[in-house]
């Protein structure tokens, strides 16, 4: 998505500056302005901590808490004018487990940076084809709504995989998360109505069965009591697709908001100049 956005932007002719904190990623299409390499790898922490992938992921974070200059000094610098844009890792429990980013945020948006930040938080549309997965998938962007508090557009990415798929009317049961969804039977053929368990224990009914029903019925009604999610649809292949993401991300942080008042002639002054 951070892709698609910087060239939607740069064909926009608008300012953007690009950071990446995910310490394992590689092959960037479009150089990071600050990349948490130069400051730390998950690599080399795996290596000389003897970590696995999370725990490697969790120091290297606390190691980028505990020297923030490396990313506030080069921000001071960066105007109002720019859409920042932040390459964050994928693994789910930064973002429901560890106090780790709600801090960072907190670093960021005190002071003299006072950055507004959003979350852009993406679920693949491949997860509708299995409505346990999608529920689990939700739940995961509920927990992290709550643990960073702070303004969120979720979407469902790579909408391109599941055009053809699955009707319109059904889709918007998956855009605004209905417990409904349930008593369908799924593309799959998993069915997850309550029935009897002839072996909970058996490892062909892990993933079904009276038990395995109503865990994915709690999930879903405590998604429903709650109502706090609803996604966008995001195909990257489909550039009014990422205008109108942009848009919401636009309007969560008060971007146009931030500006200042142009004359009508400044935009001619400086193509001219």
């Amino acid at each position: 998505m951070s892709n698609a956005l910087i060239r939607h932007l740069q064909n926009s002719r608008r300012s953007c500056y690009y950071i990446n904190l995910d310490p394992a990623a590689d092959d960037f299409e479009f150089e990071p302005d600050i990349d948490i390499k130069d400051l730390i790898t998950l690599e080399d922490v795996m290596e000389e901590m003897s970590l696995g992938p999370n725990g490697g992921l969790i120091y290297c974070f606390e190691f980028l808490l505990e020297n923030m200059d490396f990313l506030t000094e080069p921000l001071e610098t960066v105007t109002e004018e720019y859409l920042i844009i932040i390459d964050m890792p994928g693994q789910i429990e930064l973002y429901t487990h560890v106090p780790i980013l709600p801090a960072l945020v907190k670093e960021l948006t005190k002071g003299s940076l006072n950055v507004n930040m959003c979350v852009a938080y993406l679920l693949e549309a491949t997860f509708i084809v299995d409505r346990a997965k999608f529920f689990a998938g939700t739940l995961s962007a509920m927990s992290a709504m709550l643990m960073l508090e702070m303004p969120h557009v979720n979407i469902l990415s790579k909408m391109d995989l599941v055009k053809g798929t699955i009707a319109r009317k059904d889709l918007k049961k998956f855009i605004n998360p209905d417990i409904d969804l349930l008593d369908d039977a799924p593309a799959n053929g998993i069915l997850y109505e309550e029935g009897e368990d002839e072996d909970p224990k058996a490892a062909s009914n892990a993933m079904a069965g009276k038990s395995f029903a109503k865990l994915n019925r709690a999930v879903a009604q405590l998604i429903d009591d709650f109502s706090m999610v609803s996604f966008l649809q995001l195909d990257v292949q489909d550039e009014d697709s990422v205008g109108a993401i942009l848009s919401y991300i636009d309007d969560a942080i008060q971007y146009h908001e931030a500006q200042e008042p142009k004359e009508p002639n400044d935009d001619l002054d400086v193509e001219m100049g």
